[in-house]
């Protein structure tokens, strides 16, 4: 039973509240769909800290997408063997984690030690700071060191045949069970980061200024008192 809810009803009800949350927000908070800026507060830690987390978090999502999305039996046609394809995984995947875990680590340090950041932030903000560093930094635990102590251990054969199973409705909790626990906490809270999403800053990442390079310049005219 405890499987059951943690594998199958756990990531629906997350998915769901994510969809309909989302929704919900942009009909009743559209002005509060945005991230506040801190900069003017502190800047040098939010740009070194934003550049490491954006440079190194696209990667990792390319990454997961990848993983969870393509059965091994597309890459293997493609040329790719396991053992090369295990090798980027972890090296690649892990250096592209550790950059994003070091811009994490400076971002959620700035917002929890400096006095007016903290002053800026709701308690939301804490919560999302303090549970993507969880994640991000369970990620590289577990390519790096979960990886390495289960040599045997292919997450391709578990998570993402499971994960695939789940978006075509066609859920088996006990695709999860021998996967290690670091993978599954690493799994759990990337869920939970999604049910929180709708209900914080985090809404800000759809707002893409798609329309700004197709804007009218905007003139200013110098006006003269008479």
């Amino acid at each position: 039973m405890v499987n059951q809810f943690l594998w199958v009803i756990f990531p629906y009800i997350c998915i769901a509240v994510f969809v309909v949350g989302h929704i919900f927000r942009y009909r009743n908070d559209q002005f509060g769909w945005t991230a506040k800026s801190s900069e003017f507060i502190e800047k040098k830690q939010l740009m070194i800290g934003s550049l490491l987390f954006h440079l190194g978090i696209i990667p990792v999502i390319l990454g997961h997408i990848s993983g969870l999305g393509i059965p091994k039996e597309w890459t293997r046609a493609l040329g790719v063997s396991d053992h090369l394809y295990h090798i980027g995984a972890v090296y690649i995947g892990g250096f592209f984690g550790v950059i994003t875990l070091a811009g994490m680590i400076i971002l959620t340090a700035r917002r929890f030690t400096k006095k007016n950041v903290r002053k800026l932030s709701s308690t939301s903000d804490l919560i999302v700071n303090t549970l993507l560093l969880l994640i991000v930094f369970i990620g590289v635990y577990s390519s790096l060191v979960t990886n390495t102590l289960n040599p045997g251990f292919d997450y391709r054969d578990s998570i993402s045949i499971w994960f695939r199973n789940l978006l075509i409705f066609k859920p088996d909790a006990s695709l999860m069970t021998a996967v290690p626990v670091a993978f599954k906490l690493h799994v759990l809270s990337g869920f939970l980061i999604f049910a929180l999403w709708p209900f914080t800053r985090l809404v800000h990442v759809w707002s893409v200024p798609l329309n700004y390079v197709r804007r009218n310049y905007i003139l200013y005219r110098k006006h003269h008192s008479s």
